[in-house]
């Protein structure tokens, strides 16, 4: 445990950001999820728009730092060829 009084705030600043950091990646997997079960449903316009749902939420998740642009990258070209090939 911390002794120094800016060590503790670090401490409670950092488990803070962990908590946002956390509810913010819930909320893109399951924007992801309900991509997914668009696709599945074969109704091209709510797969559309959950496609841009989730494409806006992952750039989203870039610019917080939460996840790599390597990584949007790759899911986002995964979901535009899913998107695709429904067509």
């Amino acid at each position: 445990m911390a002794n120094i009084k800016s060590a503790k705030k670090r401490v409670k600043v950092i488990k803070a950001k962990s908590l946002q950091n956390q509810i913010f990646k819930t909320n893109m997997r399951t924007l992801i999820k309900k991509y997914d079960l668009a696709l599945e449903s074969g109704d091209k316009t709510a797969a559309e728009a959950a496609y841009k749902a989730a494409v806006k939420k992952i750039d989203q998740a870039v610019c917080r730092g939460i996840i790599h642009k390597n990584c949007a990258a790759h899911k986002k070209s995964a979901f535009t060829v899913k998107l695709n090939k429904m067509a």
